[in-house]
């Protein structure tokens, strides 16, 4: 009698476990396979850290999501997305007119503004007067393209596509570009290496255009995702709450990230 208690007993716990188990949805999480410190970036055993892969795992526990880091190249970012090889995206992917047009997108979880960073001993202002006649270098596939190309390359810049923002970094180290334009806290990074603290500074922001960059940074989800969609939602607002958002901004940054 025993023996068949124990056993009952034994079915009772593994079907429980399988019950947890099979309740843990799992999302493929999408980000850049390119490194974008201090977001994202793989360590010296090719584990991805940073700011957002924390953020990531943050949520993911608070939402109860079994969630897989799925590198994926930034310009197929969106077509993965809507073909289902990955279900969303944490990838600094700003909250656009055009995006939502194909995707859809969660709360804001960060808002910081764009900049325009060159060489040491160079003055101009990140503006289109400033930037006339120069080669400024942005990401290919980026809201900092789009902008750059309108208010820059419109008004007597020459725009230089990358495909990473590494890329574009380590060119103007170089000297073969002047300036490049991509989120401020990207570039502070930058300039806070061994290799952009030699070469270059901060120029300034760039006038907001609200329409082209957005309004903030939104995890990226299929059109008709409700359900994974309002987890998300709840979750972001669950770790600002209870304090493990300002946790984790605080290892990285020195400032707010949030934006209001």
């Amino acid at each position: 009698m025993k023996n068949a208690l124990k056993t009952i007993a034994l079915a009772a716990a593994i079907g429980i476990a399988a019950v947890s188990g099979a309740a843990a949805q799992q999302v493929r999480v999408g980000f850049a396979a390119e490194p974008y410190p201090p977001f994202t970036s793989p360590d010296a055993s090719g584990n991805w850290e940073g700011w957002e892969v924390d953020f990531m795992k943050a949520i993911c526990t608070e939402a109860k999501l079994d969630c897989v880091i799925t590198p994926v190249a930034w310009d197929g970012i969106i077509p993965a997305l809507t073909s289902n090889k990955i279900d969303m995206i944490i990838g600094s992917m700003s909250i656009t007119a055009e995006r939502l047009q194909t995707i859809d997108f969660s709360d804001k979880y960060y808002n910081t503004p764009t900049a325009v960073i060159g060489p040491k001993g160079e003055s101009f202002e990140a503006t289109p007067e400033g930037l006339k006649g120069k080669t400024v270098g942005v990401q290919v596939a980026t809201i900092h393209q789009v902008y750059a190309n309108k208010y820059f390359g419109e008004n007597g810049a020459t725009v230089k596509e990358y495909q990473t923002q590494d890329e574009a970094n380590n060119d103007l180290a170089a000297g073969r570009i002047d300036a490049v334009q991509a989120d401020s806290i990207a570039l502070s990074a930058f300039l806070k290496s061994e290799q952009g603290a030699a070469c270059c500074d901060l120029k300034g922001n760039v006038k907001d255009d609200p329409d082209i960059l957005g309004l903030g940074v939104g995890v990226g989800l299929r059109k008709g995702e409700a359900e994974l969609k309002e987890k998300i939602n709840a979750a972001i607002k669950a770790i600002r709450a209870n304090g493990t958002y300002d946790e984790i901004t605080k290892k990285y940054f020195d400032f707010d990230v949030y934006g209001g």
